[in-house]
């Protein structure tokens, strides 16, 4: 939080973070693995099979600070700068990295005392965490435990889950929520979580990456690059506008405050399929400065009427959530 402020003070605050979550999941494919929300922070270990990193945590602190925002009336940052990015190594024959990032992020609540060790409170008690999931609660589609269960070689069935549970619900209870293991240090002031040859792999791919040319997005190809194209967004948003009854020529568009309400759908459906850039977006759909894509977002969000009728446009185009 900005300042050190506290973030999540109602439900209403996390549930829009994992409501977001689940949007990314949906637009940008990403594999989350073990989550928790704090008070003033919260982490996440997930994996992106496209690089669209950076544009979903945009997307991500954008909208959440929107609403954070106005829920209380008020503007100004919300989040304390830049996100902290740390990679894993995952690697079978790494020292078990993986697991030990799980853990780190499900004992979070015993570290500060909200559980755990002499409150008596069970670490399942706090539910804003993906370790409850791993007990006997339904995870969301989005959630995926194997891999964590994998890494402790249990399976992922009831039997792997419950052993799973009772080893960390354990290790709260013993406050055994710090590891000797200098992941921890690693994890709260390092760069990357793995073993040396994790780290020269690291910095072999920056030096290919490196280039003195800027080269734009739109121009990049190949399948791990689909979330850059714009062209199945374009597809998207003529579809949309036809379905609409509005024409699809950007330039008969423009108009402060026309078709507001039908351009946030289509915004909406978009967004929720593709993760080309909101400046894109506010361009094609003539809305004007790409903060207003947040805005159109938020206002499908906070409208039944409108969730209604955006459910009704994917019907129309054939689409299956």
């Amino acid at each position: 939080g900005d300042g050190g402020k506290s973030i999540f003070d109602t439900d209403d605050d996390r549930q829009s973070l994992l409501h977001l979550i689940n949007q990314i999941h949906e637009s940008h494919g990403w594999i989350v693995h073990a989550y928790v929300i704090m008070g003033n922070h919260f982490h996440i270990l997930l994996e992106t099979p496209e690089p669209n990193l950076v544009d979903g945590m945009r997307y991500l602190m954008g909208v959440f600070s929107l609403g954070w925002n106005k829920r209380r009336k008020r503007h100004g940052h919300v989040f304390q700068g830049r996100y902290k990015a740390i990679p894993v190594d995952t690697d079978e024959r790494s020292d078990g990295y993986f697991k030990i990032v799980a853990d780190y992020i499900h004992l979070n609540p015993v570290r500060i005392g909200w559980v755990g060790g002499e409150t008596g409170k069970t670490l399942s008690s706090h539910l804003w965490s993906s370790f409850p999931y791993y007990g006997r609660r339904k995870a969301p589609k989005w959630l995926y435990t194997s891999r964590v269960l994998n890494e402790f070689q249990l399976s992922n069935d009831r039997f792997g889950k419950k052993s799973y549970s009772a080893y960390l619900e354990q290790r709260a209870k013993t406050k055994a929520a710090e590891d000797s293991d200098d992941a921890f240090a690693k994890l709260q002031r390092g760069w990357f979580i793995g073993n040396e040859q994790f780290k020269s792999r690291l910095l072999d791919r920056i030096g290919i990456g490196v280039s003195t040319k800027k080269t734009k997005r739109e121009n990049l190809s190949g399948p791990a690059m689909r979330s850059y194209d714009t062209n199945e967004a374009e597809k998207l948003v003529n579809s949309a506008l036809f379905a609409l009854g509005l024409p699809t020529n950007t330039s008969e568009l423009v108009g402060r405050g026309k078709f507001v309400n039908d351009k946030a759908l289509v915004a909406a459906l978009v967004r929720g399929r593709t993760s080309v850039k909101n400046a894109w977006l506010a361009d094609r759909l003539s809305l004007g400065h790409p903060s207003n894509i947040c805005r159109a977002l938020e206002r499908v969000q906070n409208s039944s009427a409108l969730r209604i009728k955006l459910n009704e446009l994917k019907q129309t185009l054939e689409f299956k959530d």
